[in-house]
């Protein structure tokens, strides 16, 4: 399955960056590369070898990158009905134990900039969408299910 094509301003942002440093980090190892080539034999040559396997992901990146961010849709707005849990929202939420969790849903490109964030494709972001304050989303884990209490929703800051 396809994943959500949708993202938040920010993190198109750390795309774009991410993008430039490594055209920037590429441009030095094709540089080291030329000069490990330089030194002869190349089957024997740490450097060169070293060289190329890392030049490959970083081309790799580059064309998921490049095949990726086209497609992507940037979400700027808050929803018109903001009491509702929907893509770029903060959740205050209460597990079964009682323990209070926040998380803020977002799009799946961007969920390792923080650990707070989970992404709109997850089974728990899918439970929330459309739920306001004090509704309950269950979500089946291993054959067991899991039950999160809303406790507050913002779109602009986490929740205290």
């Amino acid at each position: 399955m396809k994943s959500s094509p949708y993202i938040t301003k920010a993190g198109m942002k750390r795309l774009n960056d991410e993008l430039t440093a490594i055209w920037n980090r590429r441009r030095d190892v094709v540089k080291a590369l030329s000069a490990a080539a330089a030194e002869g034999d190349r089957s024997e040559n740490a450097e060169y070898i070293y060289r190329k396997k890392e030049l490959r992901g970083l081309d790799r990146r580059i064309r998921y990158l490049q095949k990726r961010m086209p497609d992507l849709r940037v979400i700027e707005e808050k929803p018109d009905d903001d009491f509702k849990i929907f893509f770029a929202a903060w959740v205050a939420l209460e597990t079964e134990q009682g323990e209070e969790v926040c998380y803020r849903i977002v799009g799946p490109d961007e969920i390792d900039h923080a650990p707070e964030n989970i992404s709109l494709d997850s089974p728990l972001a899918k439970a929330l969408l459309g739920k306001q304050v004090d509704d309950e989303a269950t979500i089946r884990l291993q054959g067991v299910n899991k039950t999160h209490y809303i406790l507050a929703i913002s779109y602009e800051a986490k929740p205290d």
